[in-house]
């Protein structure tokens, strides 16, 4: 999880384009030639488009952008503690 680019995603594409592409790196790590080194890349991104998922959603519910992405942050690591 990187929080610029989880900006970066927000501040530029639409939740649309977001849900699109995630739909497209789910499809890419259920093949079977994948690697693990592209399943690990695969999975940062995901987590970097659920991130900006979220935070879009938050910012339409009244958070500031700052206030979401830092709430997302928090989530990941601490879900991260509990493992």
């Amino acid at each position: 999880m990187k929080l610029p680019i989880i900006r970066q995603f927000y501040q530029n594409q639409t939740p649309e384009n977001l849900e699109t592409a995630l739909e497209v790196l789910e499809s890419f790590s259920e093949f079977r030639g994948t690697t693990e080194e592209d399943l690990n890349v695969v999975g940062e991104m995901i987590t970097d488009i659920c991130g900006a998922l979220e935070v879009h959603q938050n910012v339409k519910n009244g958070m500031s952008e700052r206030e979401a992405l830092n709430g997302f942050a928090q989530k990941v690591l601490g879900s991260i503690d509990k493992n």
